[in-house]
């Protein structure tokens, strides 16, 4: 039989009405089990977050189950210290404030509304509360948008906070890299950066050598509409997700160094 470099127009219609066909079955098929499907990811979504809470709970400050997560990939080291940018207040929907209160680590805690100074210095004196906005460049004043029924939304995106009501006020803050307040505060390296500042995540990492000062986690919050550049911006600097997390909590990724045990371990396994 004679081989052929090419398929005949028919041939290539009979073949892509097949596939089309085989297209449209299991189409169908996945419709009729998606009821199933989204049942079964909800479940082992809730399944491992009840893991968490059944070891570190039953309660928690973080809004979701951040503090578990945090604590379970450090396995409950003490005497860490942790950057926290968007920190608003000491203890409400706080990711370090178990850290800080019970297992004695200090850090910086990030947060251009000053009304929050007061109680980081009453009750978490180990915080060094730093009124500033983390974004890209340093020195410049930026504008923000703040819910007045609830300052925990705060952003530089006035849609964003729109979004959660109508009631907004503008205030304007001064603008710090990372960098350049690690490098004032004198910070090498520390253990943990948290991250949420409404959609400026990507403008905030821009300005942030995470190579130099290698946290061993990072949480960031990851909405839609930055997903996607906060995973280009970690690949790029040698990070990968944190797997075991990713079911246990949709509102955050968390990210870790390549090579460094899933458990928080400062020992690094060399680069492939």
């Amino acid at each position: 039989m004679k081989s052929r470099k090419g398929l005949s127009a028919i041939e290539v219609l009979a073949v892509s009405a097949f596939v089309a066909i085989l297209t449209f079955v299991a189409t169908r098929a996945y419709d009729d089990r998606r009821p199933e499907t989204v049942a079964r990811v909800l479940h082992r979504h809730a399944d491992e977050l009840a893991a968490l809470q059944e070891r570190y709970g039953p309660g928690n400050n973080s809004e979701h189950g951040e503090e578990w997560v945090i604590r379970d990939f450090f396995r409950d080291k003490r005497g860490g210290f942790f950057v926290d940018v968007g920190a608003n207040h000491y203890k409400n929907f706080s990711n370090t404030y178990y850290l800080d209160t019970v297992l004695g680590w200090s850090g910086i805690a990030v947060e251009p509304q000053t009304q929050f100074a007061a109680e980081y210095a009453k009750y978490r004196p180990r915080s060094r509360f730093r009124p500033f906005f983390v974004s890209n460049v340093s020195d410049a004043e930026a504008k923000l948008y703040v819910l007045k029924s609830n300052p925990l939304v705060t952003s530089a995106d006035e849609n964003f906070t729109r979004a959660f009501g109508s009631n907004v006020e503008q205030m304007t803050a001064k603008t710090i890299t990372l960098n350049d307040l690690l490098t004032t505060e004198r910070v090498t390296t520390f253990d943990f950066l948290n991250m949420d500042i409404e959609l400026w995540e990507p403008k905030a990492l821009a300005g942030f050598d995470i190579e130099r000062f290698r946290p061993a986690l990072v949480c960031v919050e990851a909405h839609p509409e930055v997903r996607q550049l906060l995973l280009d911006y970690f690949a790029a600097h040698h990070y990968t997700v944190v797997g075991k997390y990713l079911r246990a909590d949709d509102s955050n990724l968390y990210f870790a160094p390549i090579g460094f045990d899933s458990d928080g371990r400062q020992e690094p396994r060399s680069l492939p």
